[in-house]
């Protein structure tokens, strides 16, 4: 059957001479796998329609769907949103790059839930349209806040007295956990400030240091891969360190 669904971009493939396998994370089925054939020839008219589906291009869609099957067909597909900025402005195409990466680790069963879906649309329509100053914070924005769509919110329970956050329990505590995985009391205050940033413009309010954000970006990692089975260690992490 054909539905009309909203997609996400997060990896492409080529197959063959003039394809693509896509996988996407849609509004209606979740995280599903395209062919798509055809999309790497150019033409007198111009070049192929390949470079839409580039990793966070927002799409509205025409598909094919069927349950059985793990790779689908699209029928139809254009922009959903064009970004202004995102695709070429280094940093915050680096910041889409990772949150993409991020994404790829955490979704592994094709789920449809919309709510989450929301918040990945506007996640990558609010960072083309961020300044500089929120861009710098936006990744642990996003990492702080996704992880709550997969049943491990950090409670912002932080206090004088609950000053380090346990990244294996997810929540502040009053004294040094028996093993390695927390943060500082520094590092624990400035989660808690990002946890009660609602829109990302208030992330401009939140003056960290590239030291302080390397540390919780590391802290972090640590929390996903405890969090989800195989998660490993993120590729682009190290690059958007050393630019933020």
């Amino acid at each position: 059957m054909e539905y009309k669904t909203n997609g996400i971009v997060l990896r492409t493939v080529k197959y063959g001479e003039t394809s693509l396998i896509v996988s996407m994370y849609t509004e209606l089925f979740g995280i599903q796998s395209y062919l798509i054939n055809g999309v790497r020839i150019s033409s007198k008219k111009g070049p192929g329609k390949a470079n839409l589906f580039q990793p966070a291009a927002l799409l509205e869609l025409v598909v094919y769907h069927q349950e059985i099957k793990n790779l689908q067909r699209i029928k139809e597909f254009k922009w959903g949103y064009l970004y202004k900025h995102l695709f070429f402005n280094v940093t915050k195409n680096l910041v889409a790059l990772f949150m993409v990466e991020l994404l790829q680790k955490c979704l592994k069963q094709p789920e449809a839930n919309t709510d989450l879906y929301h918040f990945m649309e506007d996640a990558f329509i609010y960072l083309d349209e961020s300044g500089d100053s929120v861009v710098a914070n936006y990744p642990l924005f996003f990492m702080l806040h996704l992880i709550g769509f997969f049943g491990f919110p950090i409670q912002d329970g932080y206090s004088e007295k609950h000053s380090l956050l346990d990244l294996q329990q997810g929540f502040f505590v009053d004294e040094q956990p028996g093993h390695p995985y927390f943060l500082d009391a520094k590092c624990s205050f400035a989660v808690s400030q990002l946890l009660r940033v609602r829109q990302p413009h208030e992330l401009d309010q939140i003056k960290l240091n590239q030291e302080t954000r390397r540390r919780l970006m590391d802290g972090l990692q640590h929390f996903y891969a405890i969090h989800f089975q195989d998660f490993g260690v993120m590729k682009t992490l190290p690059v958007l360190q050393t630019v933020l």
